[in-house]
């Protein structure tokens, strides 16, 4: 697995939204739930997010990450069909409501 999740093209705002409405730009930010592109003097300044979103998105990269990890140490490793194992799992259960 070696896909990353690309945002689309970023939301821009100038720096004033901030300055004069905060409340607002906060909402804002919270309703669309990705990251907002804020501008001062016409140029690309900060890029903000709500903090549940800058959550999801670091959750999104370890989990990423952890898959990445697991794709690569599984690469060329013998694997289990999953049909075994969900075999293996049930005869495991009956085990032990039998013990």
């Amino acid at each position: 697995m070696n896909t990353l999740i690309i945002p689309k093209a970023l939301t821009a705002k100038p720096s004033s939204i901030i300055r004069n409405d905060y409340n607002a730009f906060s909402s804002m930010c919270h309703e669309m739930g990705e990251p907002i592109l804020i501008t001062r003097k016409g140029e690309s300044d900060l890029v903000v997010m709500s903090h549940r979103a800058y959550n999801n998105m670091v959750e999104r990269m370890r989990m990423t990450i952890e898959l990445m990890e697991a794709d690569r140490d599984l690469n060329g490793a013998p694997s289990i069909p999953a049909g075994q194992v969900f075999s293996d799992l049930r005869e495991m259960i009956h085990e032990q409501i039998r013990s």
